[in-house]
This record gives structure tokens, sequence and C-alpha cells, in this order.
């Protein structure tokens, strides 16, 4: 039997503009926004992954009215530990990217990670779930809003025993997509999944609409509970579905710092639009 089900899905038009409206702290409050000038705040995005590479995005909030360049944060002190194992230290490549290429996660294993910057201090805990197979994917026409568009079919088994949770991230031509794709296991547990990746280009982006010939990547990512609460919290947030203050995610970062440390398996399939 086969489940179809709709990912949830949302476009995320900057992360940095969108964490730089809240004043999250680790224990999940809700903030008021204040859209003037506001308290910079420090934000992390790190992984590491069954595959070669883990690596540490350092930056701090900006102002409503600014850019969302990454405004990258040098000097930082960047470690991640394995549970029983060796502690890493990652090394800044570039401004605010802290990489360590060899360092490779294994399921079922537990990681620490710390920050250290300007006397202040980050932690976060994240358990690499088992992998879980992409199966296959492939492209369906669909009429959607009096348009009919290409959309891809990712197609895995979900395993025995609840609690898997997945992300998924789409690559047209080379360039990331913005929406995001979360689901769990709640209704599928132990089904063969087929989920629909829809995506939401407004009419003068014709460029991520996709057309016969392009590319298209899809990576799996499966993560742990924590790590699928950050990136639903954040959909509900900008989709309104949430009664919390908007973008307000939440973050399994302790210290005071936005964003999340994923220890998540990770593969990739690619394809040409028939």
């Amino acid at each position: 039997m086969t489940d179809k089900k709709l990912t949830r899905s949302f476009r995320l038009t900057g992360l940095f503009a969108l964490l730089a409206l809240t004043g999250l702290s680790s224990c999940e409050k809700v903030i008021d926004i204040n859209l003037n000038k506001s308290e910079k705040k420090y934000v992390v995005e790190a992984i590491v992954t069954d595959q070669s590479g883990a690596r540490v995005l350092l930056s701090q909030t900006k102002d409503f009215e600014d850019n969302n360049n990454f405004a990258g944060v040098s000097g930082a002190v960047v470690e991640i530990t394995e549970n029983g194992g060796a502690t890493t230290t990652l090394s800044e490549t570039t401004t605010g990217v802290y990489e360590a290429p060899a360092l490779i996660g294994s399921t079922g294993k537990t990681y620490s990670l710390s920050v250290k910057v300007n006397g202040q201090s980050f932690t976060a805990v994240s358990t690499m779930p088992q992998k879980v197979n992409l199966d296959t994917i492939y492209i369906t026409d669909e009429f959607l809003f009096g348009d009919t568009r290409k959309i891809v079919n990712i197609e895995y088994k979900d395993p025995p025993g609840r609690g898997q949770y997945y992300r998924f991230v789409q690559y047209l031509n080379g360039r990331k997509e913005t929406e995001i794709f979360v689901q769990n296991d709640e209704y599928t547990d132990g089904r063969n999944v087929t989920n629909k990746l829809f995506y939401f280009p407004d009419d003068d982006e014709d460029n991520r609409k996709i057309k016969s010939g392009d590319q298209v990547r899809i990576e799996m990512f499966c993560t742990d509970a924590n790590v699928y609460k950050y990136w639903y919290s954040l959909y509900r947030s900008a989709t309104g579905e949430s009664q919390a203050t908007p973008a307000n995610p939440v973050s399994n970062m302790k210290g005071g710092a936005l964003g999340y440390f994923s220890a998540q398996t990770s593969q990739v399939k690619t394809m040409i639009a028939p």
C-alpha cells in the first residue's frame, strides 16, 4: 500500500532576515517583535552527516531594513564531540564558515556541538537516526491555480516503528529552492510513501518553474525529533499556522543563540525533467 502525502512546505526568502525578527531563547519562549534596531543575536547552523564533512555557519542577526547577505562571524572556537569518542575542532575556511572535511558521522551516535565566541558559549546535542533510503524521484504534471506545473515526486519506504523525521531540499539547475519540505511518520509508519514536493513561484519567477530539460536534484535528510521541530515550527510561523509570534522557530541551541545543530543522514538523487 502506498500513501500519497502532501509534504509540508513553504517559501523561505531569507533565513537570516527571518531570524532577525525574533528574540528566541533556548526555552522556546515567544518574544514580541521590534522591527527597529534590536540586539544582535548569534545564529548557528550546524550539520554533521554520514557523508564526508561537517559544517557550521556562524553569523549574527540583522536589523529589519538590512539586506539578507550572510553576516559571518570570525574567530570562534567550534568543536563537535562524538559521545564516548573524539572531539574534532573545526577550521574557519572563510568568514563565519567552519568545516571539518574528515568528520563522518554514524547512525545511532550522539554528537555535541560547542561554539565559543566573544566570551559567549553555545551548545547543542543531536543524535543521528537510521538512514531511510530514497528509492526514486520522478516528475508529474499537476494542475495548480489555473496553471499546469511539473512537480517532483519522491518515494521511500518508512521503516516500522514511529519516530522517523525527514527533510527534503530541491535544487533546480544547481540553484537551491527556497521552499522547505518536512515530513514525519505519524500517519505513514511502516508504509511505502509518495510525497509531492509542491512549490509556488511567483508569476514573474519563470526561472523557478521546472521545464523539460531542466536538471532537478533532491536531497533527503533523516533528522532527529528536535531538528524536525525546528524546521516545522519555521514552516508554521511562515505560513501563519501557528498562534505564536511569527518567525519564532524552536531551537535546540542552548546559551541564547538562534539556529540548530543536526546530526543527519544525507542522500541525493538527480534527474532531467521530461
